[in-house]
């Protein structure tokens, strides 16, 4: 009998600590449920507002939003952004101050030109509208990339560094990156986004992978639990038989 009690602890023990990991594993697979249903809804934002007409921009608008502003360009500030490769040229992305009147600068991605340049970069003077989606800035920790700020090289995109950087006032706390005017010369530079972006959404395969793993230790834990232990031999008597 004590020896079946101590036994039936035991067997108690590995579903006790497999708990602790179950709640773990369904908690995630909840939080990629979340963040499902949220991409899903950012990118159902994103395409209406592709669809729809920019709306003018305010001072604290949507990530994404597809907004028009309207100033002068400051050219004698540009600054790069990134490096990205198309095809076999090296180049990044021309960041440029949107002056306004009664407003911070806004800084511009007017789009992709290259490091080597073969043809002229478009500068139109005076007042312009510009039209484009809202950049949130970047974060930066431990492993982004160093700027260059005496070189106007930027890797990371910190409109208060960028705009301390180009000796401009404190800037919008956003970026506006420029979309292709329609029937725009696609060789033309700087080469404006053509649409809005469309972030990743795994997040479904992510909480499959989270939920498929719970059950998984469920089974593991079950099928432990169900097989018999092996039979215990009885203890010798006293002539040692």
């Amino acid at each position: 009998m004590a020896g079946r009690g101590r036994g039936g602890g035991r067997g108690w023990l590995l579903p006790l600590c497999a708990l602790p990991v179950l709640v773990a594993l369904l908690g995630l697979g909840t939080w990629q449920v979340q963040r499902l249903h949220w991409k899903t809804d950012l990118l159902a934002r994103i395409a209406a507002a592709e669809a729809g007409p920019a709306v003018p921009l305010t001072g604290t608008p949507e990530p994404y939003a597809k907004v028009a502003a309207t100033g002068r360009f400051d050219h004698g500030r540009e600054a790069l952004l990134g490096v990205e490769l198309r095809g076999n040229s090296l180049g990044a992305h021309l960041l440029v101050p949107l002056l306004r009147e009664g407003a911070p600068p806004l800084l511009v991605d007017r789009g992709w030109v290259p490091l080597e340049r073969d043809r002229p970069i478009a500068r139109p003077e005076g007042e312009v509208a510009v039209t484009g989606y809202v950049r949130e800035a970047d974060e930066r920790d431990w492993n982004s990339p160093r700027d260059d700020p005496a070189g106007r090289r930027f890797y990371l995109f910190d409109p208060a560094a960028i705009g301390q950087a180009l000796d401009l006032p404190p800037p919008s706390p956003f970026g506006l990156v420029a979309l292709a005017a329609p029937g725009a010369d696609p060789r033309a530079l700087p080469v404006a986004a053509s649409r809005l972006p469309r972030p990743t959404n795994p997040h479904l395969g992510y909480a499959v992978t989270w939920y498929g793993l719970a059950a998984a230790l469920v089974a593991v834990v079950v099928a432990a639990m169900r097989r018999r232990p092996d039979p215990v031999p009885p203890p010798p008597d006293e002539d040692g038989v």
